[in-house]
């Protein structure tokens, strides 16, 4: 830039992009861990998070003149190098010179009663941290993390910035090409984000799911006076409920049902060989005469013939018919 003209010289952008390019491939060799900001699309960020960051700075008339001139410098490849650390962000940017400027940006911690705030109103409105960091999350829990005063993003008087190129402006380009970098970053890992503001997004996550379980088992403790245990069922209907069959496992590792007991038909035949083999008990103990014994008691009355098969109580007998008996 001659000393008459003040402005400098017009860059076609192909040429600052091949300037970008090969200088990242310079710096490569040398250093391979570095972290480029590469834009895929025409869109500077896509997730919730990068979105609502550039929103955030551009709604500030302390940035809104200057920091559209990083939005060219970035999508031209030109931070070569972007690192987000707890209250602060290091970049490396390509500038007119053949070395890369350095950029410092320091944003202040969130305040203590600001994010106490934000947990409370995530109680009951996160389920977990996959939906807090795709930004899939209520509308109303948007606006509280975005709010200007009481939200979770920087304003003007949190954020210090330095550069080290020779640009007097308060924001150079350098500056809000790193900022706008910072949103791409923040589509790629949105927790970075609470690194930078120095708050644990654990707490933010265990606050919100205990508020959630804490009124699903308030809900839960309230029985609906529309189920009947099955007790009550039995017996408002008079009735005996049969239990489910319930599956187990043999010691092989088969499965096995236990299944409530069935009623088998014996046939005449075989009554007589049961009976005949072992006495049947009653409930008190005491043995009731078998099938063989009541036929040595018969009295007959013309075919028809009859045993006691109890002993008679205050003089009274139960008599039986064999006929009745062998049906």
């Amino acid at each position: 830039m001659s000393y008459w003209n003040r402005f400098p010289e017009y860059v076609p952008v192909a040429r600052k992009k091949e300037k970008a390019a090969k200088k990242l491939k310079e710096l490569l060799k040398k250093s391979p861990g570095l972290m480029p900001v590469v834009l895929e699309g025409k869109s500077i960020a896509r997730t919730w998070w990068g979105k609502a960051w550039n929103r955030n700075l551009e709604q500030y008339a302390d940035y809104s003149n200057r920091i559209g001139r990083g939005r060219s410098y970035v999508r031209h490849g030109t931070v070569l190098d972007l690192r987000i650390e707890p209250g602060e962000i290091q970049a490396l940017v390509q500038g007119s010179r053949s070395k890369p400027y350095k950029v410092s940006i320091k944003i202040a911690a969130l305040q203590k009663n600001i994010w106490k705030e934000i947990r409370s109103a995530c109680e009951g409105m996160l389920e977990s941290l996959q939906e807090l960091i795709e930004g899939k999350f209520p509308k109303a829990l948007g606006e509280v993390f975005t709010a200007e005063k009481s939200g979770m993003f920087p304003s003007p008087k949190e954020i210090t910035f330095s550069c080290s190129c020779p640009d007097w402006a308060y924001m150079c380009k350098h500056v809000s090409a790193v900022l706008y970098g910072t949103g791409a970053r923040l589509d790629e890992d949105p927790k970075l984000f609470f690194t930078l503001r120095k708050a644990e997004i654990g707490d933010l996550i265990q606050q919100a799911v205990a508020g959630k379980a804490d009124k699903l088992l308030a809900k839960a403790a309230g029985k609906s006076s529309r189920i009947i245990d099955e007790s009550d069922l039995s017996a408002v209907f008079g009735i005996d409920l049969e239990e489910h069959p319930t599956a187990g496992r043999n010691k092989n590792g088969t499965r096995k049902e236990k299944r409530s007991r069935e009623k088998k038909t014996v046939t005449k035949k075989e009554s007589n060989e049961i009976a005949s083999k072992a006495p049947a008990k009653s409930a008190k103990g005491k043995k009731t005469t078998t099938l063989k014994t009541a036929a040595k008691s018969v009295k007959g009355k013309k075919g028809t013939t009859e045993k006691t098969a109890k002993p008679a109580s205050k003089g009274k007998s139960n008599v039986v018919s064999l006929a009745d008996y062998r049906r």
